[in-house]
């Protein structure tokens, strides 16, 4: 699912989300909790202000990002 993602990029150009809006909805990330790289992608384990934890893909060739996975937090 293709999502619209603002970004930081510190001094080094990394970009890392710091929002993201999915449906109607914006979402703030609260952490980083995993960055690993593939051959030719980025993923960011993040968790954001709704206490859920979304997986994101960041497609490095076309800078296209997509949602790729969600887990809903246990507590109430």
């Amino acid at each position: 699912m293709n999502i619209r993602v603002q970004c930081h990029a510190g001094y080094k150009a990394d970009q890392r989300p710091v929002r993201f809006q999915l449906g109607n909805r914006d979402y703030v990330v609260e952490e980083i909790v995993d960055r690993w790289y593939g051959p030719d992608d980025v993923f960011f384990k993040v968790s954001t202000d709704d206490g859920n934890v979304y997986i994101l893909r960041l497609h490095a060739s076309s800078d296209q990002w997509t949602l790729e996975s969600f887990r809903q937090s246990g507590g109430v």
